[in-house]
């Protein structure tokens, strides 16, 4: 018999793998956005969800990709719910997740400062030569989530995925 808390960290585990739609080399649990699950004594699995923002487009397909998975991997009844308080932020994100986001071409967030002034990004260090010589070009970049940038140095444009 599985217990509880096994069937919950598997539910976990199987959850956490599925990758955000718009940034497909994370997984929801390096994004910081599978916040957890539960499995109730009839084996129902509930699943929390964050988005990066409250109009995020990629929900429908994350919750879908979701349920599809738990029931790819013998779990029957499925919900994925979706939260908004407390609101997702860039500090839930791994260090994983970081170096995917680097690795892939994308500046990662810098660390929020607590209790302090928001920081303003003057220069977000380039994911293709590492120079810190970039400039904004848009507040927008692919998604509304990150940025559009340039390096002065390379001259390649690159996301940055802004600090929430």
């Amino acid at each position: 018999m599985v217990t509880a808390t096994a069937a919950r960290e598997r539910a976990y585990s199987v959850a956490a793998t599925v990758a955000d739609p718009e940034i497909p080399v994370l997984g929801i649990a390096d994004l910081g956005g599978g916040g957890g699950g539960q499995v109730d004594e009839s084996d129902r699995v509930t699943v929390t969800i964050t988005p990066t923002y409250s109009g995020c487009p990629a929900m429908d397909a994350i919750r879908t990709d979701v349920e599809k998975a738990l029931h790819d991997n013998g779990f029957s009844e499925v919900s994925v719910r979706t939260v908004l308080s407390p609101a997702w932020t860039t500090d839930w994100m791994t260090d994983t997740g970081r170096r995917a986001l680097a690795d892939y071409g994308i500046a990662p967030p810098s660390p929020r400062r607590e209790g302090g002034p928001v920081a303003l990004a003057l220069s977000v260090r380039c994911p293709q030569c590492g120079s810190p010589d970039t400039r904004e070009v848009s507040r927008f970049g692919s998604t509304a989530c990150k940025s559009l940038w340039v390096c002065t140095d390379c001259r390649e444009p690159f996301d940055h995925f802004k600090s929430l």
